[in-house]
């Protein structure tokens, strides 16, 4: 029996990748560079690599669990987990170690609930969530870098540090909301002890600000219309692998 889903027929790309036929061409070309499509040792895959990478990007597309997932390619549920577990990670946004000059970032923490509790916390939805730094691009909305994820118990400020997001920032400007407060990032705005209200110069910056930061909300909007995100299944590193493949596929498709 063949597969009811594969990547020889274009038609299946877009509902189950999020991307157009020419970006998940890019995203093959990428793949075949970094030596995925290489023979390996021991026994073959029996998809090829066009359709291993379709199974990965329609399992974070769709988020059907895997029992649904390996009859649509024609494969047995052990053989997609091993494929996801395999490919996951090289399909991972690599983070941007320069910037141009005048590069300016915006960044945001954004919940990913988890089903496993040893690298989540319980969060204000009463679920069990990661807390990811995404750091985008304030001129095109690429994402540039997302933090390793932390239990949804460190405030924003922390997990800037701890995550590695700061780090990978490094000295260029960065917006952020007022949750950041102390950490050296333009943040809004706010008022002093005494003051009632603030100046209009102020309001002004913030009102721009607020303008500026909202494109990171937007990114996020987008990013989680791969269901992965709304409700992460995997383990261990398997979130983090998820959600950096997520921005890779969200920049492709805002790319072009």
């Amino acid at each position: 029996m063949a597969g009811v889903i594969t990547a020889s027929e274009p038609s299946w790309t877009a509902p189950f990748t999020g991307l157009s036929p020419r970006c998940f061409g890019k995203l093959l070309t990428a793949l075949r560079r970094k030596g995925a499509a290489a023979v390996r040792r021991g026994r073959p895959w029996s998809l090829p690599l066009e359709d291993r990478a379709l199974l990965v990007t329609a399992y974070w597309r769709t988020n059907l669990t895997l029992r649904q997932l390996a009859p649509l390619f024609d494969i047995s549920k052990s053989a997609a987990d091993r494929v996801i577990d395999h490919l996951g990670p090289a399909l991972a946004l690599q983070p941007r170690k320069r910037f141009r000059g005048g590069t300016v970032l915006i960044v945001d923490g954004t919940l990913v609930p988890t089903r496993d509790h040893a690298v989540a916390a319980q969060s204000k939805n009463y679920r069990y969530s990661t807390n990811h730094q995404v750091v985008i691009n304030a001129d095109t909305c690429l994402v540039v870098a997302i933090g390793r994820p932390l239990p949804d118990n460190r405030n924003d400020c922390k997990a800037w540090e701890e995550s590695g997001a700061k780090a990978a920032a490094g000295k260029t400007i960065t917006i952020a909301d007022g949750g950041y407060r102390g950490t050296g990032l333009v943040i809004p705005h706010r008022l002093k002890p005494g003051q009632t209200e603030l100046p209009k110069w102020k309001e002004e910056h913030n009102t721009s600000h607020r303008k500026v930061r909202a494109r990171v909300e937007h990114a996020f909007a987008r990013m989680k219309g791969w269901k992965i995100l709304r409700d992460c299944r995997l383990k261990g590193d398997g979130v983090h692998h998820a959600m950096l493949g997520t921005a890779r596929l969200h920049n492709l498709a805002r790319a072009g």
